[in-house]
C-alpha cells in the first residue's frame, strides 16, 4: 500500500529540488528524515517537512507499521512561472522568472511490492 504526500506551488526551482530528491529515493522513511535534516540546502527542509507528513498520513489514516515505511517515490513536477520584470539600463526592463514546484512523497511499506 501506497501513502502520499503533496505539497503544491512552492516558490523553488524544481531544479533544485530534483538534486536531493536522488538522495533519498529507496530510503527508511527515519533515514531520510535524518539526512535530509543535515543538509544545507533550502529544499530539504522544504522535502523532509513533506515525507513527515506523509509518516503522519499513514500513522493516522491507516493501519501500516510507521518503521517499515521506505521513500518509495519523490516526484518533483514544475509549477506555473511567475513572471516579473527587473529594471535595466535606458529604461528597460528584462524578464526574470520565478519557478515554482509541485512535490510528491510517496511512501510503501516494501520497496518491492
Amino acid at each position: 500500500m501506497e501513502i502520499r504526500a503533496t505539497h503544491r506551488y512552492v516558490r523553488i526551482s524544481p531544479q533544485k529540488v530534483r538534486m536531493i530528491a536522488g538522495a533519498i529515493k529507496g530510503k527508511p522513511a527515519g533515514t531520510a528524515i535524518d539526512m535530509l535534516k543535515f543538509m544545507p540546502q533550502k529544499s530539504a527542509g522544504i522535502v523532509e517537512k513533506i515525507v513527515r507528513s506523509a509518516v503522519a498520513n499513514a500513522d493516522q489514516n491507516t493501519s501500516m507499521d510507521v518503521d517499515d515505511l521506505v521513500v518509495a517515490n519523490l516526484i518533483v513536477d514544475q509549477g506555473p512561472t511567475l513572471k516579473r520584470f527587473k529594471a535595466r539600463a535606458r529604461g528597460r526592463g528584462s524578464r526574470i522568472l520565478k519557478r515554482t514546484s509541485h512535490i510528491t512523497v510517496v511512501l510503501s511499506e516494501d520497496l518491492f511490492q
